[in-house]
């Protein structure tokens, strides 16, 4: 999807007003937006169109919330694994733990606000998409990056990255401020689970990415270790 496409999300809800309500608001903050009123409306959806976020109650005539996650997780939409939000009822803990376990990207109670609602979708987008988030030319601390062009610039001085390297400064970029693990950097970037050795594998390439970027190595300014938890960058410096 290209910068200027609006972003599609399918809201997959069986209470008419809610289904509405969500689907007026999000039209106005410029989404575009397909509805289904019940599991099989929604299987349908999926299967005929791509979309780049679901919106999914897990209390749905015909087919559950649940079995859909479960099914599109072991057999991924067009264009890839689609994020998920899980809207629930109060009382549905087990419900809830059980959709995050499918494999839903975040999950927001009923009942909740709009604007709690929008935050989340936004989030949920930076993380599992950061090239929308960030673009493909964008500055990342004092460096001037080109994604398509694998090429960093810092002064007049140019660098060269790697495809993994600049899905790392992508998604780091995508998420400032905020510490991320080895785990969520692992499938977010090598779109795997994380093993042992894929432990290694992310601090490996942290360290030759560092040796390109930093200005002291030994003391990371850019991509900083959180001990204990993994890496953050600090988009203020």
């Amino acid at each position: 999807m290209t910068m200027d496409q609006k972003v599609s999300i399918l809201v997959v809800e069986d209470e008419e007003k809610i289904r509405t309500a969500l689907t007026d608001f999000l039209e106005f903050k410029g989404f575009k937006v397909t509805e289904a009123a019940d599991g099989l409306q929604a299987e349908r959806a999926v299967a005929e169109n791509q979309f780049d976020l679901i919106l999914l109650d897990l209390m749905l005539p015909k087919i559950s919330g649940e079995q859909l996650c479960a099914k599109w997780r072991r057999d991924p939409p067009k264009g890839g694994q689609t994020p998920i939000i899980m809207l629930t009822a109060k009382g549905q803990e087990k419900e809830k733990i059980s959709g995050l376990n499918l494999g839903a990207d975040d999950y927001i109670t009923k009942p909740f606000s709009l604007e709690e609602l929008l935050a989340r979708i936004n989030a949920v987008l930076r993380r599992t998409d950061p090239a929308r988030a960030v673009g493909q030319t964008f500055k990342f601390a004092d460096l001037d990056i080109d994604i398509a062009a694998l090429k960093i610039k810092r002064s007049e001085k140019e660098i060269e990255i790697t495809k993994r390297e600049a899905a790392i400064i992508q998604y780091f970029a995508a998420n400032p401020n905020r510490v991320i693990s080895r785990e969520e950097l692992y499938k977010e970037v090598w779109n795997e689970t994380m093993t042992e050795l894929g432990t290694r594998t992310v601090d490996m390439h942290i360290a030759k990415l560092r040796n390109k970027i930093e200005h002291d190595v030994t003391n990371p300014k850019i991509i900083k270790t959180v001990r204990g938890a993994g890496y953050k960058y600090e988009s203020n410096g």
